[in-house]
């Protein structure tokens, strides 16, 4: 087969050059050169487009057939069909990230084994081989599935035609980042490579009717490997969080064309495979001991409540400089948590180190945990813990003021069901005698830290 000829683009400043070269020779600017189909000799790309085009016939929105009655594939896990708006919709693309050994792999093939019960499935892996795969599926219990095919392929354009072929009605690649086109020179796992391999995918899924789950890289800064397109083309965007070596992991979509984007499914890492955590409040709190610096966050994952232990270590330091280290919770937030302690309740800080833990391996994202986080630092610092059966939720303002948190119900119904009395929630969602309500933050430290 004949190459196509391709070029280096820089997309700074758009000079082009035959090879690849780490610094764009015309602006100086580094890692810009992107490879590209070089333009023929003659008219340009748009000129020939003016005469090669053709007429469409548009419909209008009333004429266009509804697809609501499309039946969507179970995955097997209930939570997970919340996550994707009600199972894998045929046709669709999902695309799945997470670190290394968080779990995706072994997902995938429990998602496949209760797949292939009904339809054929492929799954093509461009990272492991077929016994590599097999070992794993005895361990899963998935390898007696008569209708659930392997293959080892790197090949984008093999993969592309065994999707338009129709015989799979669901096909898993493990993982979009070994993937390569014939037509372009350059490694997988490139930006040229991961663009235009997802593009014939994509198309050939659609073409289809075709459900197709790309597995994708994460750098180390946590975002999706590649360029920011491959997110822009497919369907849904599934995170996959957690501590891969141990704790609870969390399945949410940052994307999602078909549903909700609120939506989380947490999962526990068993021998045989995940499971769903059916309890996770329950969980989470069984080995919790009554001491300061511990509180109980009323939080919501998604749409589900769920409370969680939040740990806090106060201890003088050793440096001049006090160090600040967070497990679950951003940094950068914290740091500003305990700039408004200092100044708004007086609690001298600056010669101390902290540490906050959110138990579980979980990470919030939650604004509404900013008082617990506060009171935790607060309960390690002076000594003194809260009364039993009390959980803690609220935004904290730099003013000090308690701000008012969203699903505020839910979180209370969640403490109700788990035997606790009492919530120390902002004065605006002081609706009965379960929220006890208050205004700033010092108000709140005096009144119930005092054992």
């Amino acid at each position: 087969m004949v190459k196509s000829k391709t070029q280096f683009v820089c997309q700074n400043c758009g000079a082009s050059y035959g090879k690849w070269t780490g610094k764009c020779e015309n602006c100086g600017e580094w890692n810009t050169l992107v490879e590209q189909a070089a333009v023929s000799q003659g008219k340009s790309a748009v000129a020939r487009s003016a005469s090669s085009g053709r007429v469409l016939i548009p419909q209008t929105m009333r004429s266009i057939s509804a697809q609501d009655s499309v039946k969507r594939l179970d995955t097997g896990f209930k939570d997970l069909d919340d996550v994707l708006g009600g199972g894998i919709l045929p046709g669709g693309v999902v695309l799945i990230a997470g670190q290394p050994g968080i779990g995706k792999s072994t997902l995938l093939l429990q998602v496949t084994a209760h797949v292939a019960k009904n339809i054929p499935v492929l799954y093509a892996s461009g990272e492991e081989s077929a016994s590599q795969v097999k070992l794993r599926a005895e361990r899963l219990g998935a390898e007696k599935s008569e209708q659930l095919n392997f293959i080892a392929s790197t090949s984008a354009d093999d993969i592309a035609a065994t999707i338009r072929s129709g015989t799979y009605k669901l096909i898993i690649i493990d993982s979009i980042q070994t993937l390569a086109l014939d037509e372009i020179t350059s490694a997988p796992g490139t930006v040229s490579q991961i663009t235009n391999s997802s593009n014939v995918i994509i198309r050939a899924a659609k073409e289809a009717g075709a459900a197709v789950v790309l597995v994708g890289h994460v750098t180390k800064g946590g975002s999706i490997a590649g360029p920011k397109v491959l997110e822009h083309l497919v369907d849904v965007v599934l995170q996959f969080e957690g501590d891969r070596y141990g704790g609870f992991k969390v399945v949410r979509a940052s994307k999602n064309r078909f549903g909700s984007t609120s939506e989380a499914a947490i999962f526990e890492m068993f021998e045989e495979g995940l499971r769903l955590v059916e309890n996770p409040s329950a969980a989470l709190l069984a080995e919790r001991q009554d001491a300061d610096g511990s509180v109980v966050l009323a939080t919501l994952e998604g749409t589900r409540p769920l409370l969680v232990e939040i740990q806090a270590l106060v201890n003088p330091t050793s440096f001049g400089y006090p160090k600040r280290t967070a497990s679950g919770f951003d940094l950068n937030r914290l740091n500003l948590l305990i700039a408004v302690l200092e100044r708004r309740t007086k609690l001298n800080l600056s010669d101390k180190d902290i540490y906050i833990n959110v138990v579980g391996g979980l990470r919030l994202s939650d604004q509404a945990a900013d008082l617990a986080i506060c009171m935790a630092i607060a309960s390690a610092a002076a000594g003194r813990k809260l009364d039993e059966g009390v959980v803690v939720f609220g935004e904290v303002g730099l003013g000090g003021e308690i701000r008012s948190a969203i699903g505020a119900d839910r979180r209370v119904s969640e403490a109700k069901k788990l035997g606790f009395t009492q919530a120390i929630a902002p004065t605006s969602q002081n609706k009965n005698s379960f929220i006890k309500g208050v205004k700033d933050l010092r108000s709140a430290l005096i009144d119930y830290l005092q054992k």
